[in-house]
């Protein structure tokens, strides 16, 4: 289990963009399995949407990539480095994220060549999916 100092010792993400709050699992350079804790407090929340807060599908977006960045940025080659999105592929939102939910994310990396690669990424909430697709990630 990572908490919120360890995530940041891992990858470059600082509040308020830190979508992740604790890493429950991560095979390096393989898989992780991580968490958000949505809160009505969250900043994007004061605009989307008044009286009816959803967390943005770019976020749940983010909070996957950050999840795959853990994974791959564990990997003692790659301390220091950064990952990028390269593309987003297949990625689709089945159900709406708010305030209250526990998002949890996993990606397992399927394809790597160089510092290219590709993670397949899950987002759910109470075993319900919440957002599903493939992120193509950078190292830079």
């Amino acid at each position: 289990m990572l908490d919120t100092k360890q995530i940041m010792e891992i990858i470059p993400q600082r509040a308020p963009f830190l979508m992740i709050d604790r890493v429950e699992e991560c095979i390096p350079g393989e898989s992780a399995i991580a968490y958000k804790n949505v809160c009505i407090n969250e900043w994007y929340f004061q605009g989307h949407f008044p009286n009816n807060p959803i967390m943005p599908g770019v976020l749940i977006t983010e909070a996957l990539a950050q999840t795959g960045a853990v994974a791959i940025l564990s990997l003692e080659e790659n301390k220091g480095k950064n990952a990028l999105f390269g593309g987003i592929d297949k990625l689709r939102f089945k159900q709406v994220v708010v305030p209250g939910d526990v998002l949890k994310l996993e990606v397992k990396i399927i394809k790597r060549k160089g510092p290219i690669g590709v993670g397949e990424a899950i987002a759910t909430v109470n075993g319900k999916v919440a957002a599903k697709g493939e992120l193509t990630f950078a190292l830079v």
